[in-house]
């Protein structure tokens, strides 16, 4: 199966309700798009850029968030969403790497490192590993490489309206209706 069909399968049961009905037509943009200094879509994410744990003999990078950017989000666009999901490290739900909100439309991007720790240009959600900040791959020792998926949806949500330290269950109902546009990269890792 093609790497965007698992995305996508992935994903349906996730954030099925948040983009189903969401996005007007008139406000979607004609290129939205997600990039990185680190990664080409669907390029190999370097070491740097892995998870750390000693507890794991795959988790030897150095967990720095890659540098990310953005741009053409629609003008009626208030605020971003952001989620790293690995799709087959967990099958049909996948595992949550870095879940964050309440970014304010003015923020086209975030430097290298900068998602690693707390900040006061997001709210972090609750990653699978229970971290509300960015962690990256770390597939099992053996596996071929996963495609670990950054997502990122514009919303019409005011920021400062959604509460810190939600799972994306409990966010993906509030983006019902409120996702103007959407796009992904996909960073390669492990093997």
């Amino acid at each position: 199966m093609h790497k965007r069909s698992l995305v996508t399968l992935a994903l349906a049961g996730i954030f099925a309700v948040a983009i189903a009905g969401g996005g007007h037509a008139a406000d979607k943009p004609k290129i939205f798009e997600l990039t990185s200094s680190a990664v080409k879509d669907g390029g190999m994410l370097p070491k740097k850029y892995g998870g750390k744990n000693p507890e794991f003999k795959s988790c030897t990078g150095e967990n720095v968030s890659p540098a990310l950017h953005w741009s053409g989000a629609p003008p009626t666009t208030k605020s971003y969403v952001i989620m790293l999901l690995d799709p087959v490290g967990r099958p049909l739900i996948g595992v949550v790497h870095w879940l964050a909100y309440d970014i304010p439309a003015s923020k086209t991007g975030f430097k290298e490192g900068e998602v690693s720790t707390s900040s006061a240009e997001f709210k972090g959600g609750k990653s699978t590993m229970n971290r509300d900040t960015y962690f990256g791959p770390c597939p099992p020792s053996g596996s071929k490489a996963h495609p670990y998926t950054f997502l990122l949806f514009a919303t019409d949500i005011e920021p400062g309206t959604l509460k810190a330290g939600m799972t994306n269950e409990e966010l993906a109902p509030m983006l019902r209706n409120h996702v103007v546009a959407s796009t992904s990269l996909v960073a390669r890792y492990g093997g």
